[in-house]
């Protein structure tokens, strides 16, 4: 049996990355709070393209 899917691209530690990358650089200019949902909003961006991507393959 050949299954020409392949496996789907994890988005999770991208997201966990950016929200990390958005507090601390929040917090070093005097907004985290700004800065974590700034990494939220980036990583949902993220993962929605490469679902986008892998859904078309």
């Amino acid at each position: 049996m050949s299954n020409d899917r392949k496996d789907p691209t994890g988005a999770g530690a991208i997201i966990a990355f950016l929200i990390l990358g958005g507090a601390i650089t929040g917090g070093l200019m005097g907004q985290p709070s700004i800065g974590l949902l700034a990494g939220v909003g980036a990583g949902i961006v993220i993962a929605l393209l490469l679902w986008l991507r892998d859904r078309r393959k």
